[in-house]
């Protein structure tokens, strides 16, 4: 679990396919040297499993299903990934729940340099789970909904997320991770079970 609060922007040293599969190792100066084999981080809003770590260097194992959902197959060397570490049953949750589970890739239509305005392409199958001042996960950042249009939604970023996230060099065009809240998850799948067992929901 994870509260969509950056700790650290990383750079990609390489991904390549190994006899155990896809690997991806990531500079990380700050968190390497506070993390442990075994441990999760949320890369790009990922949830991945730490396999080894040395010095600054992070190596995490990706399997089909991760390369397949996520943008972490289109990474190259030097592309910064947002990093997080797991959260702590002390620590405070700035953000909201993320679980590190990518739900779809989306396309930003808007962002520029000048502007805080972030317009993202919304699936389809996704709409239903964005509402209006609601929460989302987008590269792992915890971002507030601003606006809900048919085939988009908007936030509006504030300058330290910007400065401190890999939103920083973000172009229209560039695939991001979307993690939808896992509130309206639980809800649509509650409301489904009762519509299916006869049960109204409505007062």
């Amino acid at each position: 679990m994870f509260t969509g609060l950056i700790e650290e922007v990383g750079s990609v040293l390489w991904i390549r396919a190994t006899d155990r599969g896809t690997q991806l190792q990531v500079a990380a100066p700050r968190m390497a040297g506070s993390v442990h084999t075994g441990d999760s981080i949320s890369v790009n809003g990922c949830c991945l499993t730490v396999a080894s770590h040395r010095q600054e260097q992070v190596t995490f194992d990706l399997v089909e299903e991760t390369v397949a959902r996520t943008n972490l197959g289109a990474l190259k060397r030097d592309s910064p990934v947002n990093l997080e570490r797991a959260l702590a049953a002390t620590d405070r949750v700035g953000g909201h729940f993320v679980q590190g589970h990518i739900d779809c890739t989306a396309t930003i239509i808007a962002f520029e340099e000048s502007d805080s305005r972030l317009e993202i392409g919304l699936p389809q199958e996704g709409s239903r789970y964005i509402a209006e001042k609601g929460s989302i996960a987008v590269n792992g950042i915890s971002l507030t909904v601003a606006e809900v249009k048919p085939a988009s939604f908007v936030t509006w970023i504030v300058p330290h997320t910007r400065r401190y996230t890999n939103l920083k060099t973000a172009q229209p065009g560039e695939q991001v991770n979307l993690e939808f809240d896992i509130l309206a998850k639980y809800v649509e799948r509650m409301a489904a079970g009762a519509a299916a067992n006869g049960i109204s929901l409505s007062s």
